[in-house]
């Protein structure tokens, strides 16, 4: 089917050629200066600790590298993705919060600012109706889904805030959550129903399934797979495999799905599985590095995997992580968003995407 986008003024500047909202006053109410000032940085270092079961996770993660707070007071932070462009101290991580339904963008001048608020703007029914997850697209825009206007939107370079897509073969979606763009342009995203107030027994729920779907570069979009609870999306280094994290406490797996020449997927099957773990936490966020390894926030934090599924060991920031995202000037900073925090390690790969 094709997708009509719908486009929207903003009143927000450009910084370095990204939209950069530069206070929240002028992009609505939402996150006030004071509440801003509240989540700055901090930079504490041993804010974790990292877990080592397999020898070959030194080479990706070195036995000195500590676990560090970059930033504290948020609602609950979610989506980090790097950004780079000149002008901004080298890059910045945009990552969202979802109750306070805002994104923010820490820069590596250690300050944190507010880059879009509100996202959201309706009556709020729960509190997940906030913006989740964050990527930008071959040309440097950035991407976002939404979980209360049950979408995923972009900012254009003069400031528009464009819908992407909202709906499929008729039906809204449930609360698009992640994203990650292949080569060719095409859109994959996971669609479960957080956003909705009763999940799949909301009433506002019109898709069935919680899905998993290809929007292609020409606007066609194709449901693809489902699982109970689709979240994280990543490719591996050659497209030929998709990853996706599966959230649902009695299922806690990441499934793998070998990617067909047309995008279609085929032979889904599950690549890890920690429902036993006794740790607190679902698969959620995840990305895969240069090297194919898998890394995944799960149960107690970050679980990194071999391409074979071989467990190497995780990372434990003091707060329980939902997403991550490899980023800095090198690729090699592995920025973690837990809870009330943003973290970050740094580590020797890059991410696949890069």
């Amino acid at each position: 089917m094709k997708l009509a986008s719908r486009t929207g003024r903003s009143t927000c500047g450009l910084v370095g050629g990204v939209m950069l909202m530069l206070v929240a006053a002028a992009c609505g109410d939402g996150t006030s200066d004071e509440e801003a000032a509240s989540s700055a940085s901090l930079s504490d270092t041993d804010a974790g600790s990292i877990v080592r079961i397999d020898p070959m996770f030194d080479q990706l993660v070195p036995r000195d590298t500590v676990i560090e707070r970059l930033a504290d007071g948020f609602g609950f932070t979610e989506g980090p993705h790097w950004i780079e462009y000149h002008g901004l101290y080298g890059g910045a991580v945009l990552f969202s919060d979802i109750p306070r339904n805002t994104i923010f963008l820490w820069s590596s001048d250690n300050t944190v600012t507010p880059y879009l608020t509100p996202v959201f703007q309706g009556d709020r029914d729960g509190v997940m109706v906030g913006p989740n997850g964050i990527t930008t697209d071959a040309g440097g825009r950035v991407f976002f889904t939404e979980h209360g206007n049950r979408q995923i939107s972009r900012i254009d370079a003069d400031g528009s805030r464009v819908v992407v897509v909202d709906s499929y073969e008729g039906d809204r979606l449930n609360s698009p959550n992640d994203l990650i763009f292949h080569s060719d342009g095409s859109l994959y995203f996971t669609d479960p129903p957080y956003g909705l107030a009763r999940q799949d027994a909301d009433p506002a729920k019109e898709v069935s399934v919680n899905g998993i779907y290809r929007l292609s570069a020409d606007g066609v979009l194709t449901l693809l797979a489902h699982q109970t609870r689709p979240n994280g999306i990543g490719f591996s280094p050659d497209e030929s495999q998709l990853y996706v994290a599966n959230s649902d406490p009695a299922s806690r797996v990441w499934m793998v799905y070998d990617v067909l020449n047309d995008g279609s997927l085929e032979n889904g099957r599950v690549f890890a599985d920690v429902t036993d773990d006794d740790a607190e936490g679902v698969p959620d966020g995840l990305k895969v590095d240069e090297f194919g390894n898998l890394w995944g926030t799960g149960p107690g934090g970050i679980w990194v995997f071999s391409p074979d599924g071989r467990h190497l060991g995780t990372i434990r920031p003091t707060e329980r992580p939902a997403n991550l995202a490899f980023g800095g000037p090198d690729g090699m900073s592995l920025f973690m968003t837990a809870q009330t925090g943003l973290y970050r390690v740094r580590v020797q790969a890059r991410w696949a995407e890069r």
